[in-house]
């Protein structure tokens, strides 16, 4: 879901940008505030799990690509802020170290990746296990928290893309960043998700809760 450059117009990215400096301001905040001694080792190695799992890019029509993320399982575990802090992280380093993903589109990539998917992913669990302990209800609730918040976000990024050709075009009607348009970018986007890259975060997701449910419960957010 990486947008590399100049496939956003300056209409689009200016204000992710703005938000994203806003929403992560916030969210520094707010992780300063629930951070433990106990909790920090894990913050990183949250980053780098996620860095690492986001490198298995697969190309995909409308100039961006496919791939799981972490966010979802960072999210369950340690909560929606600090998995918006450490996948931020490991996106800006991509970007900067390694050219995944555009310095314009950062703010955008940020959002869509890194903050959009945490907050759906926990807002799915909670909405399906709530605070059941019930070992099937959270199984499911974690392969959908990840499944679910994966496929929204590539959404958001189709629309991005979609919409670009509408918003900055030439005096002849040809766009000027992305050139596919919604009818395009959205079943592209969505499908490959759907069919496959969600799968994936959702199994992701549901191993790597299920593993500190049984050996770190006491760590895991969305129980507490």
């Amino acid at each position: 879901m990486h947008i590399p450059d100049g496939y956003l117009s300056p209409q689009t990215y200016v204000p992710f940008y703005a938000v994203f400096i806003v929403m992560a301001s916030t969210a520094v905040k707010k992780v300063k505030r629930q951070l433990s001694a106990r909790i920090i080792p894990f913050l990183g190695m949250a980053a780098a799990f996620s860095f690492l799992i986001m490198m298995f890019n697969i190309p995909i029509p409308g100039g961006t690509t496919g791939h799981a993320v972490g966010a979802a399982v960072i999210a369950l575990i340690f909560g929606p802020w600090i998995a918006s802090v450490a996948v931020s992280v490991a996106i800006i380093i991509q970007a900067f170290v390694f050219g995944d993903g555009g310095i314009t589109a950062l703010g955008a990539n940020c959002i869509n990746i890194a903050f959009v998917m945490s907050f759906t992913a926990w807002g799915v669990y909670k909405l399906v296990a709530g605070k059941s302990r019930n070992y099937a209800r959270i199984n499911i609730a974690a392969f959908l928290s990840g499944y679910i918040s994966l496929t929204i976000a590539a959404v958001l990024t189709a629309v991005e893309l979609g919409i670009q050709p509408l918003i900055a075009a030439s005096a002849d009607g040809t766009p000027l960043y992305a050139p596919y348009p919604l009818k395009i970018a959205i079943p592209a986007m969505a499908l490959e998700h759907l069919l496959l890259f969600g799968i994936v975060e959702g199994l992701v997701t549901l191993f790597v809760f299920r593993y500190f449910y049984a050996n770190q419960e006491d760590l895991v957010y969305v129980l507490k």
